[in-house]
């Protein structure tokens, strides 16, 4: 059981040291929550905290430092306490596009696979009516995942590369991440609120 020397509190004030912008600290909240509810759908209910604590720092140096995304994150994070395994665990979601750590354990790959998507399926939620993941369907948000054109910067093939990792079905990574965002949505509101105002 892998647990986390760093707190969540300080974890956040070191992501919104190096985040301004509404849109990143909210990423790095939405993938927190939804990395905490795969810990628990996957029956890895004793490592959630670790989990959540990934998802969180996944993105702590992509605001300042894209060029360097994952690289210059490595620093940022031993200079907030944050282990080793973990930074290796934070760092694996840039293989291929800025590293060669490959995502090896099971909270590795869904990190990798879910990142892009949890970006997706926020976009498509706010084409809707009820801005709202709650009440999509899988088959909608299908029809945005084969729409290139929409939400453009969220890569599909790192998604689909992602469920591959996993050996699921692509439908499966799609309507878990759905799920994991309809389930934490009220709580990501209210996190936001608190961090972004």
């Amino acid at each position: 059981m892998r647990t986390c020397t760093i707190t969540r509190e300080a974890a956040i004030d070191a992501l919104k040291q190096y985040n301004k912008e509404p849109f990143h600290i909210q990423h790095g909240l939405t993938v927190e929550a939804v990395m905490r509810w795969f810990a628990e759908e996957l029956g890895r209910a004793d490592e959630v905290d670790y989990w959540g604590m990934v998802g969180l720092l996944h993105d702590i140096d992509f605001e300042m430092y894209p060029e360097e995304h994952c690289v210059k994150a490595i620093e940022l994070l031993q200079a907030a306490g944050v282990e080793e395994d973990m930074i290796y665990s934070i760092c694996s979601h840039a293989y291929e596009l800025h590293n060669d750590w490959e995502p090896k354990d099971l909270m590795e790959k869904v990190l990798y696979g879910a990142d892009e998507l949890t970006g997706l399926i926020g976009a498509a939620a706010l084409m809707r009516p009820s801005k709202s993941t709650k009440d999509m369907e899988l088959k909608s948000l299908k029809k945005k995942f084969k729409d290139k054109k929409f939400a453009a910067g969220c890569s599909r093939d790192v998604i689909k590369r992602g469920a591959e990792m996993l050996g699921w079905e692509l439908d499966e990574l799609l309507i878990k991440t759905l799920q994991a965002m309809q389930a934490s949505e009220d709580r990501i509101a209210k996190e936001c609120e608190q961090h972004i105002g």
